[in-house]
């Protein structure tokens, strides 16, 4: 399933709609689950022009791993 979020955006309006979107896709089709998930983004300056994300090393960004959920206490120990 993929979900598309079109035109250039802030970083906060696509993390807005991306979580209006998972909102919908799980109210309106009753997906409660879902294994690994791949965001692609295209970075821009904020006028249509396309930017390079690079490491302090100067190397480029090409893939960026996020953090794993959070697990509480209460998960960790099954109460």
């Amino acid at each position: 399933m993929k979900i598309r979020l079109k035109g250039e955006m802030t970083l906060a309006q696509m993390r807005q709609l991306l979580f209006e979107s998972l909102l919908e896709v799980e109210e309106r089709f009753a997906v409660r689950h879902s294994f690994d998930a791949t965001l692609y983004i295209r970075p821009t300056n904020g006028f249509g022009d396309d930017v390079t994300p690079i490491y302090s090393n100067g190397k480029e960004v090409t893939v960026f791993y996020g953090p794993r959920p959070y697990r509480s206490a209460a998960e960790q120990y099954e109460t």
